[in-house]
């Protein structure tokens, strides 16, 4: 594989453990910078590290952004930084042609760099399949330090049928686990019983839900209500995989003296290193497809 075309250079702004990682993986074959981690132990290699974002001027081809680019739509999110960085300050980073590339990019963060092409690199297809593994093993993780028990012959429900529910499916069956799948769509229920699972539907839940030792939810709406949460086990895990405002009413469940735990970002949690990779490579992907890189 080739450098990028035209020698063109990469600024990392801001962001977890991932960023560095990916910068590492970006520095391999071209020109990358880093700022907003002046708190952080890890130095990547290759990688040229700022010092002052007031003071800095130079301006790239390309600026990264984290997963997610930020919290308000206003700050980018700079968790190893004591520098605080406005959104607009990119303007002074980024060269005429450029582009700006971040994770779940809000409309605010849009308009603020209104002129500058904005790519959000988190509706790739790819990134989200790939993230799904250390999702998955990250839940898995959180259930083996929260069960005095065994994953093996635990009876496991998984709520929807996305990718996180099929390579968690993969992963747990794996472990010996009995696994069954709730989801609306039946040809979802039909795909969860070609993997080997149970599968009912979502409609009939309240009438199966008191015989699991484990709930992985994965959809981003409140489907564990207190009526649900009743019905439980009680000394039933429920881990929450969705993304805000989550799947579980977690007042009732503390209520109720039910362990449950919102698990969000795990990827840059329990595997920062390959989630870090998958967003570089998903990058360079987005780049070759605009015949930006011949890496």
């Amino acid at each position: 594989m080739g450098d990028f075309i035209m020698d063109k250079s990469f600024l990392i702004v801001g962001g977890d453990m991932r960023q560095l990682y990916l910068a590492e993986r970006l520095a391999k074959n071209n020109k990358v910078y880093a700022m907003c981690f002046d708190n952080s132990k890890v130095i990547p290699k290759g990688v040229k590290m700022i010092d002052n974002p007031m003071q800095y001027s130079t301006q790239h081809d390309f600026i990264v952004l984290p997963l997610p680019a930020s919290q308000d739509g206003v700050m980018i999110s700079t968790p190893f930084s004591r520098w605080n960085i406005d959104i607009s300050m990119l303007k002074n980073y980024i060269r005429k042609d450029g582009k700006v590339l971040g994770g779940k990019l809000k409309s605010d963060t849009k308009n603020m760099l209104e002129g500058t092409e904005v790519i959000d690199y988190f509706e790739r297809e790819e990134l989200n399949v790939l993230n799904a593994v250390p999702t998955a093993e990250g839940a898995l993780q959180i259930a083996m330090e929260e069960l005095p028990t065994t994953i093996f012959g635990s009876k496991i429900l998984i709520t929807g049928y996305g990718r996180i529910s099929k390579a968690l499916v993969r992963i747990l069956s794996g472990f010996g686990a009995e696994v069954t799948v709730t989801a609306r769509k039946y040809s979802d229920l039909a795909w969860a019983e070609i993997m080997g699972c149970k599968a009912v539907h979502i409609s009939e839940i309240e009438d199966k839900i008191s015989e699991y030792d484990i709930i992985f939810n994965t959809v981003p709406a409140v489907l564990l209500d207190e009526n649900k949460l009743k019905l439980l086990k009680e000394d039933a895990l429920v881990i929450d995989l969705a993304s805000k405002p989550g799947g579980v009413d977690f007042e009732t469940a503390r209520n109720l003296g039910i362990k449950a735990v919102w698990a969000l970002s795990l990827p840059g949690k329990v595997a920062p290193v390959k989630s870090g990779e998958i967003i570089a490579e998903t990058i360079l992907n987005i780049l070759r497809e605009r015949g930006l890189s011949d890496e």
